[in-house]
């Protein structure tokens, strides 16, 4: 399967399914913790900075179950 980025950015601003923001951390030991917004549309998860409204990449979800864990987050 195939998408170009014009596609991904049109399907990123529909509204989410669900969404939450997270910290993440880079590969190197002791790295800063970053804000992330993610956003569950279909079967893409979408990853934001948190100050702009283009995303910063997607992840193609095949086989997976989303289940709510509290009111603002998700595991996958």
């Amino acid at each position: 399967m195939r998408y170009n980025e014009k596609e991904l950015q049109a399907l990123s601003r529909q509204p989410a399914e669900l969404a939450a923001e997270l910290g993440m951390r880079g590969p190197k030991k002791g790295s800063v913790l970053k804000r992330r917004l993610v956003k569950l549309v279909v079967n893409f998860l979408f990853y934001f900075r948190t100050d702009e409204a283009e995303p910063v990449g997607a992840l193609l979800l095949e086989r997976c179950r989303v289940t709510q864990e509290e009111p603002s987050g998700f595991s996958i």
